[in-house]
């Protein structure tokens, strides 16, 4: 089992950046696939990006492509959601998430069975 921690959100001017950090517990963290989702008020949860355990594949919803960029650190235990050119509808709690059956996919389409409890992003017009 792996608890994931969200932390790097906050309020940003549009066309601003952000950058969130979700720490994942355990030694098996480069194992699994991980994914960022994002819900916003009133609407249901979206994927935003996933990246599969060596890094080497990523995979963006067309909404973010080019502006956000997934990577990750095994040996911190770390994945990172680099936001830039930020708009006002980029305003969510974002998630991060694990998938352990299918670390070499990078895909909005895999279960993900660990989530965080979200962090708050905010971008004001």
């Amino acid at each position: 089992q792996v608890q994931l921690v969200e932390s790097g959100g906050g309020l940003v001017q549009a066309g601003g950046s952000l950058r969130l950090s979700c720490a994942a517990s355990g030694r098996t963290f480069s194992s699994y696939s991980m994914g960022w989702f994002r819900q916003a008020p009133g609407k249901e949860r979206e994927f935003v990006a996933a990246i599969n355990w060596s890094g080497d594949s990523t995979y963006y919803a067309d909404s973010v492509k080019g502006r956000f960029t997934i990577s990750r650190d095994n040996a911190k235990n770390t994945v990172y959601l680099q936001m830039n050119s930020l708009k006002p509808e980029d305003t969510a709690v974002y998630y991060c998430a694990a998938a352990r059956y299918y670390s070499g996919i990078a895909s909005p389409f895999i279960t993900y069975e660990y989530w965080g409890q979200g962090t708050q992003v905010t971008v004001s017009s």
